[in-house]
């Protein structure tokens, strides 16, 4: 099954490699996708269509019914229309793969998953990452859903800061520099990161008790097209494609970040080869700080004829809020690699320069939802 035109995540030797390895696993399985419509969901549900999996994708009902990242692929899904953290809907969606000839496999990525919006929105944070993984969970238990593998989708910030004492419960590289994998102690330092965690337990509490063939992988710093403008690759480059001065906040937290396309094959080679009731770290098993990645994205966008001469500036309003930030976070892949053979493929430089592509070619796409003040419309047209 072939759909409209890709946007910059795959390079043909990707998508082709994609096919070779996971096609067999998931050509005419059902698939439910919570999340479908957002950032990694999209990129997720592109590439089970395009292995022929049966996909049915549950995307939030809004009253426009866009579909902002999946309308190419509208007549090659069964999109069903609701809200995780109304029952109803979820039902609705879980009773459709209940009733499918096969053990279907759900990935559950929707959320709110803004660390800085969950501060200015705790209640619904909460509720939606909280509540509406209960409301998956129950319902695929009272539908009696047989399922192949359950994967709900955690993340890096649920690791949050060292704690003072507690550095002999964590792992160090050779020179010092923080190592995060399975087993780490978890410290969150937003409401977005404890209403994770919370939907985490959640989902191996319901392995335990039902025997829900459940894993949680918690991504490190996913990035890439159609990401949120609001999230630090985004503003970067969303400013620096319109204004000479690039605002950003702290440059000094150090960051793993990992092209979409990668997790995408993340997220389905756990699903794949996951053992139930395990949790999965994977990201690009090196972080950099946020000011070096800022003066990276500017360098490849001034050399790929993007912009020039932009100036970055840090400014405080654009810090978390108090003591919240999280200062490093960086994957230990070493048990992910060794149980599903994953490794990120995509180098940091690649994925910048696919992801400022989109940026520059889908300005309608963000324009309207940027964090920052676009220039008068005079100082551009001069």
């Amino acid at each position: 099954m072939e759909t409209g035109s890709l946007d910059p995540t795959w390079a043909g030797d990707e998508l082709a490699a994609l096919k070779r390895d996971l096609g067999d696993a998931y050509t005419d399985r059902t698939v439910l996708v919570t999340g479908a419509d957002g950032f990694v969901g999209s990129h997720l549900t592109e590439a089970l269509v395009r292995l022929g999996a049966r996909v049915h994708a549950l995307v939030r009902a809004t009253s426009s019914g866009a579909l902002n990242n999946i309308g190419h692929l509208r007549h090659d899904v069964a999109v069903h229309w609701g809200d995780l953290t109304d029952r109803r809907s979820v039902d609705d969606a879980v009773r459709a793969i209940a009733e499918a000839p096969d053990a279907p496999y759900v990935f559950h990525l929707g959320a709110q998953a803004h660390v800085g919006e969950s501060w200015q929105r705790p209640y619904e944070t909460l509720t939606a990452n909280v509540l509406g993984t209960l409301n998956l969970l129950q319902s695929i238990v009272d539908h009696g859903v047989e399922l192949e593998k359950l994967s709900t989708s955690g993340t890096s910030e649920e690791y949050g800061n060292v704690r003072d004492g507690a550095g002999s419960q964590h792992t160090f590289d050779g020179d010092g520099g923080l190592v995060l994998h399975e087993h780490s102690p978890l410290n969150p330092k937003s409401v977005y990161a404890t209403s994770k965690i919370a939907a985490d337990f959640l989902t191996t509490n319901f392995h335990d008790a039902y025997g829900l063939p459940a894993i949680v992988t918690r991504m490190f710093n996913n990035y890439g097209p159609r990401q949120n403008p609001r999230y630090v690759t985004g503003t970067l480059i969303t400013q620096a494609l319109e204004l000479e001065r690039v605002e950003i906040g702290n440059l000094e937290p150090r960051r793993d970040f990992c092209f979409c396309g990668d997790g995408v094959r993340a997220h389905l080679l756990a699903a794949l080869r996951g053992t139930p009731g395990r949790v999965y770290c994977f990201g690009q098993g090196r972080n950099v700080s946020i000011g070096e990645w800022a003066a990276l994205i500017l360098r490849i966008g001034e050399e790929e004829g993007h912009w020039r001469d932009r100036e970055l500036v840090s400014v405080t309003s654009r810090f978390r809020p108090g003591a919240s930030d999280v200062m490093a976070l960086r994957a230990d892949l070493t048990s992910f690699t060794a149980e599903t053979g994953w490794s990120p493929l995509v180098s940091w430089e690649e994925g910048i320069r696919r992801t400022i592509s989109w940026y520059a070619a889908n300005r309608d796409r963000w324009a309207g939802r940027v964090d920052w003040r676009p220039a008068p419309q005079a100082a551009i047209e001069q």
